[in-house]
């Protein structure tokens, strides 16, 4: 609404940087949008069946994959002892690991993505990687919201869990998206399950 007010103002005597705005508005809204449904989806998937993150993203990659013309293959390894995750930190791991695989499936041209979810006693890693076109590094290291790519919100999300987040990326080789949280930050009191390895892959 703050967009929408803002090229109000601006339409009579500026127009063009009035039509800027309301493209930047657009995008924002289709983004919001996209990133509700998707987010609603994997975490209803999620607390159906058991609170099960890495089952939720491999619900949203199969469903990015059956939507991208690319049609990359991808994976989801969980490795360590699987443990319940702290609600709200869960949710916000689920919609970085949405935007990152939006990214990867919409835009990065990947032919291959690969999520690691990992549980060990000193911390949860949350790792997306892909062999696409990747990121600028300037636009990486700018922190800013050019490039479309969700960083900033990305980022604006770690920092409300007590996450670290680390973002590596050039231009053709690929990106790699990084989430580390402290174990006492992480998890839950309880554990679930326990594997050394689980594994979900695309059939592509």
């Amino acid at each position: 609404m703050l967009c929408f007010q803002t090229v109000s103002q601006l339409l009579p005597e500026r127009p063009t940087e009035a039509k800027e705005r309301l493209d930047s508005a657009i995008e924002q809204a289709a983004d919001a949008i996209n990133e509700g449904r998707d987010a609603l989806q994997g975490l209803c998937d999620s607390t159906v069946l058991g609170n099960d993150l890495a089952l939720a993203i491999n619900t949203l990659a199969e469903e990015l994959a059956t939507e991208s013309s690319d049609r990359a293959a991808f994976s989801v390894v969980v490795e360590g002892q699987s443990r319940n995750l702290r609600p709200i930190l869960r949710d916000e791991i689920y919609k970085i690991a949405a935007e990152a695989l939006r990214n990867a499936f919409r835009h990065a041209q990947a032919r291959r993505i690969e999520i690691e979810i990992r549980y060990d006693d000193e911390q949860f890693r949350l790792r997306v990687r892909d062999d696409g076109t990747g990121i600028d590094p300037g636009v990486v290291a700018a922190q800013s919201s050019a490039g479309h790519f969700g960083l900033r919100g990305m980022r604006e999300r770690a920092t409300l869990i007590g996450a670290k987040l680390t973002v590596w990326s050039e231009l053709d080789a690929g990106t790699e998206l990084e989430v580390r949280v402290p174990a006492s930050s992480a998890y839950a009191t309880t554990r679930r399950h326990s594997w050394l390895s689980r594994s979900f892959a695309s059939k592509a």
